[in-house]
């Protein structure tokens, strides 16, 4: 540092015009991390240094200004600090003002969670500058609430914005909040209504998480918005960024003594007369007193320690079962119990009885309702519907994939009926063992494609996995033991698995609507199509089924929602992966050179990233096709 005897004057306009040029050349991280602790130290009390470092920033041309603005704020220990650094330059200066309400907020999204609360916090710290942090809060209400921004941006930006605004909020003071409590409120409705329309669950997690705190902000004397949601890391990070850290204190790891004495003295203090309630003698009201005499606390109880429980007896008949499942006398009760959990086991020890009245079976467990809380009854259910499909496969499969696409059934129905057909198929897809060595009830070296009825990160897991096996890999290693063939049966069925589903998705019904406000369900079929054409490599209808898959693909291609591309772009995998070479480029090489240009459009502008990397990987495989063509001798 520098002292310039005399009193005389100086310009520091050569220093703004240095600092600025070396932080726009890509040495901010040098220069800053010096010059900011410098700084920081000198300007704690010296309010003459103050003035010369709001000089220095303040000089900088406006070309430079953002490099050096976005060092200062990653930098800074604190807001406090910052707002020493920076003084009021947002409001002098319109470009550091754009690149901190505008840049910084709604047009990045890759920085920390301290730079956000520097930031935020800078703007809240100053009346010049909290009707910017005002102004900042409507546009990031704003996006938030947008249906449109909502579908076109990545989760990760909905995150970085989400955090923004429960920033903002936890600097508001009382005043202000009462001044815009309409507005709040109207973002809040609106911005939770187009979170929960999306088929994200993270992003749901998100609105519910926003919008319950911006109730508890602006109603905290009231009834306020809960929602029911599972917590994770996410979701306890969030929240705590509605508690604001007290300004001007950085907290610093202190030696156990001098940490418990400050926890005791931030304690309230406690009137001496509170301290032991227990010895203040209550005095009862004559009522009381009466019902307290006449209470039967003193009656012996009976013993029942030698009870038993009584066991139901299941039912050992298909048709028994039928007849308790549909019963309606409260009394059986137990026995309703006792035949959903037996059912499953009865199915497949019986498949001769179970094909006689199969169809019928299907339809009862579809619509099978819960009348006791018992435990794990959805996944029961499911098993015994999986059970009664791959017993009898064609007509129970176009039973179900014809009621897909029926009036009268909710959403959920529809999604079980999309559960239970790739389960099922699934099951008769993979080789079954026999042998008195294997245990019956012992699982099947399957993938489970739909573990809590989310099939997608399994599917692209197994579609790794998939691409792995065909990678060559030069390996000395022990050799693997080959399993023993068994016939697929999913050869024989997979049509009538496949091609119902995919026959009506464009014809909207009155009560379901796949194009439109149900493409949480489209989503869901598109993932569904993806594992079945996935699981019908080696059978006969195969290329038959990728053709149809490729042009249901292509008229979707463009889909706002994005779990519906990543499905679409599965779909394009499991296609590549299941379908013979052969096939592929000789009925459908101008379908896939149109794909292919979609794809690559698809890696570079889509805002999802599971969307880019699944597009990339489609690439990939192409290529390697390419290669087989050019290695197939003329």
């Amino acid at each position: 540092v520098c002292f310039i005897p005399g009193g005389l004057d100086c310009s520091i306009s050569f220093v703004s015009h240095v600092l600025g040029k070396v932080c726009v050349h890509g040495r901010q991280k040098e220069i800053l991390g010096v010059l900011v602790p410098h700084l920081t130290d000198l300007t704690k009390s010296d309010c003459i240094w103050q003035r010369i470092c709001w000089r220095l920033v303040e000089c900088v041309p406006d070309r430079w200004m953002e490099a050096v603005v976005l060092g200062f704020v990653q930098r800074a220990p604190g807001a406090d600090v910052l707002s020493r650094l920076l003084g009021n330059l947002v409001v002098k200066n319109k470009k550091a003002q754009f690149v901190m309400t505008q840049k910084m907020l709604l047009l990045q999204y890759g920085h920390t969670t301290a730079v956000l609360q520097n930031l935020l916090g800078y703007l809240s710290l100053d009346s010049l500058r909290r009707t910017l942090l005002l102004r900042v809060l409507q546009e990031l209400l704003e996006t938030w609430s947008s249906s449109s921004a909502v579908k076109h941006s990545s989760a990760e930006q909905q995150l970085y914005i989400s955090k923004a605004i429960l920033i903002c909020l936890s600097h508001l003071k009382e005043p202000e909040i009462e001044s815009c409590r309409q507005e709040l409120l109207t973002s809040m409705m609106e911005g939770v209504k187009c979170h929960l329309d999306s088929s994200l669950p993270q992003l749901r997690r998100l609105g519910m998480v926003v919008a319950e705190s911006i109730s508890l902000k602006i109603n905290s004397e009231g009834p306020v918005l809960k929602f029911e949601y599972e917590e994770d890391s996410e979701t306890r990070e969030l929240k705590s960024l509605l508690v604001q850290t007290p300004p001007f204190c950085v907290v610093t790891s202190l030696p156990d003594n001098d940490r418990s004495e400050k926890a005791a003295a931030a304690l309230p203090l406690i009137p001496e007369s509170d301290e032991k309630p227990h010895t203040a003698a209550r005095v009862m009201p004559d009522e009381e007193l009466d019902a307290e005499l006449d209470s039967d606390d003193d009656l012996t109880p009976y013993d029942m320690s030698e009870d038993k429980e009584l066991k139901i007896k299941a039912p050992v008949y298909i048709r028994d079962c039928i007849e308790v499942l549909t019963g309606s006398r409260s009394e059986d009760v137990d026995k309703w119990e006792a035949t959903v959990k037996a059912l499953e086991s009865l199915v497949r020890k019986n498949p001769a009885a179970t094909r006689e009245v199969s169809v019928e079976l299907a339809k009862i467990l579809l619509h099978l309702e819960e009348k006791t809380c018992i435990e794990g009854f959805v996944e029961l259910r499911q098993r015994a519907q999986v059970a009664v499909l791959t017993t009898d496969p064609v007509p129970v499969a176009k039973y179900l994939t014809s009621q897909f696409y029926s009036l009268n059934y909710s959403l959920r129905q529809r999604m079980d009926i999309l559960d239970v057909l790739v389960l099922a198929a699934q099951e008769l897809s993979c080789p079954k063992f026999h042998g008195k060595t294997k245990h019956s009830g012992a699982q099947k070296p399957c993938n489970q494609l739909l573990p809590g009825s989310d099939s997608s990160k399994d599917w692209r897991r197994i579609v790794d996995e998939r691409i792995k096996s065909k990678t060559r890999r030069f390996d000395m290693g022990q050799s693997h033991v080959e399993l023993a063939s068994h016939p697929n049966e999913f050869n024989s069925v997979a049509g009538h698995f496949f091609f119902p589903l995919i026959q009506h998705f464009d014809r909207p019904l009155t009560t379901f609507d796949l194009l439109g406000e149900d493409h949480l369900v489209l989503g869901r079929l598109v993932h569904a199509l993806a594992i079945l054409m996935y699981l019908a490599v080696n059978t006969v209808a195969v290329t038959a089924m990728g053709k149809a898959l490729l042009e249901f693909v292509w008229a979707l291609r463009f889909h706002t929602d994005s779990y519906v591309r990543q499905g679409l772009l599965s779909c394009i995998s499991s296609l590549l992966l299941s379908v013979p070479t052969e096939r592929i480029l000789a009925d459908m090489t101008e379908e896939l050179l149109e794909t292919q240009s979609w794809l690559g459009d698809v890696m570079e502008k889509d805002p999802d990233g599971d969307c880019r990397r699944l597009a990339l990987q489609n690439l990939l495989l192409m290529e390697n096709l390419k290669k087989k063509l050019e290695a197939v001798p003329s």
